[in-house]
């Protein structure tokens, strides 16, 4: 059989022990390994929402920041939010507290 001449040494590589034991090894590393590919992509997304998460608490502090400066600047706001947040009340007064009635 008349193989053209570029084929024969391309053989002799793709029969060569250094290139399949390469393979070989790129395979295992690829797909049986403990951190194969489809873990090392699991990881990333994870990684990315939990920075994405890290970024929507950054965010929040600024709000909670800015909400408290306000509530403690002044008193009649503090009452307020305490009245509404966590339905404090003061000694001899009633609460009523609405709560919308679901249709189900």
């Amino acid at each position: 059989m008349n193989l053209p001449h570029f084929i024969s040494p391309l053989f002799r590589v793709l029969r060569s022990f250094y290139f399949l034991t390469g393979m070989g090894f790129l395979v295992w590393m690829l797909v049986f390994d403990a951190n194969d590919l489809g873990k090392q992509f699991d990881i990333y997304r994870k990684w990315q929402d939990l920075r994405n998460e890290k970024q929507y608490y950054l965010d929040n502090i600024e709000v909670v920041k800015k909400d408290r400066a306000e509530l403690m600047s002044s008193p009649a706001l503090l009452e307020k939010f305490a009245r509404e947040k966590y339905l404090m009340k003061r000694p001899g007064e009633d609460v009523f507290v609405l709560v919308p009635q679901n249709d189900n």
